[in-house]
């Protein structure tokens, strides 16, 4: 009874030295493709091309602006923040964004751990306190602003993927 084992355990050894992790390369693309994703979704939304990602707003300073270097642990960061914004938002379109985020943000840590960098998980803004009163006020400027700053964040991120980011 246990040649029979033995014999079967033998014969599958080489099929087990063959199975290969995922190469970093296709996660990298599929990341490329989730922020693509992403980028048209926002784009979907209507009202998110009537405002500069640029652009400074009062009372919205929370929410991230445009970073020239990014490695993998500020766009973490930065795509944490936004997912908290997003998540406190009552828009419909949000939830999915945020979801995709939350995505996103599982691809990098696997990139950041395929470096052997050791990339905690960022929680976001410290308080959201002002975030209630802002979305009472404002929410729809909130919500495109939001929006706007979030995609050029994120082609930020899809250019800088190419150029193999740091930890």
């Amino acid at each position: 009874m246990h040649w029979r084992t033995l014999c079967g355990f033998l014969w599958l050894w080489p099929y087990l030295f063959y199975v290969q992790a995922v190469p970093i390369q296709k996660v990298q693309d599929d990341t490329k493709t989730l922020i693509k994703t992403i980028v048209t979704r926002i784009n979907d939304i209507s009202h998110t091309q009537s405002v500069s990602s640029k652009q400074k707003v009062t009372g919205l300073d929370f929410i991230p602006g445009l970073h020239p270097i990014l490695t993998l642990s500020k766009m973490d960061q930065t795509l944490a923040v936004y997912q908290q914004i997003l998540t406190s938002m009552p828009s419909r379109n949000m939830i999915q964004i945020s979801n995709d985020l939350e995505n996103l943000r599982d691809l990098l840590h696997v990139l950041a751990f395929s470096k052997s960098c050791h990339l905690p998980w960022a929680s976001g803004l410290e308080t959201l306190d002002s975030l209630g009163g802002v979305l009472e006020a404002s929410g729809y400027s909130t919500e495109v602003v939001a929006l706007s700053r979030l995609q050029g964040s994120l082609q930020d991120m899809l250019w800088q993927l190419d150029l193999s980011p740091g930890c």
